[in-house]
């Protein structure tokens, strides 16, 4: 992977979301419809954790998001954003902040 300067890094906008409600998208096993708390306003999130997530376990869930990427359809719905989350061998995992923290708050 190419490396990026530090200026272009600055550029990404990441801010903690909290799961407000998640849902299966119709005709996909691993695709979920998050809606996410960023404080100021709150979008819909599509999701490829339903293989590795139970919906219930989601909410309430604070996590960190990419707040300023183009939208994009998936399935038909419209993702505001993307959640961010390592793979532990092609499984996600989500990454959550060790303390609660206001929904919008930026990582930095």
């Amino acid at each position: 992977m190419e490396t990026i300067s530090f200026e272009e890094f600055k550029k990404l906008d990441i801010r903690i979301g909290k799961i407000i409600s998640a849902k299966r998208v119709e005709g996909s096993d691993k695709l979920l419809k998050l809606e996410v708390d960023f404080g100021l306003d709150k979008r819909q999130i599509i999701a490829g954790i339903g293989k590795a997530y139970d919906l219930e376990g989601l909410i309430g869930k604070e996590c960190p998001f990419a707040y300023n990427l183009d939208s994009r359809v998936l399935k038909g719905l419209e993702s505001q954003g993307m959640i961010l989350c390592p793979s532990n061998d092609g499984e996600p995992v989500l990454l959550h902040p060790d303390k609660e923290i206001l929904p919008g708050s930026v990582v930095k």
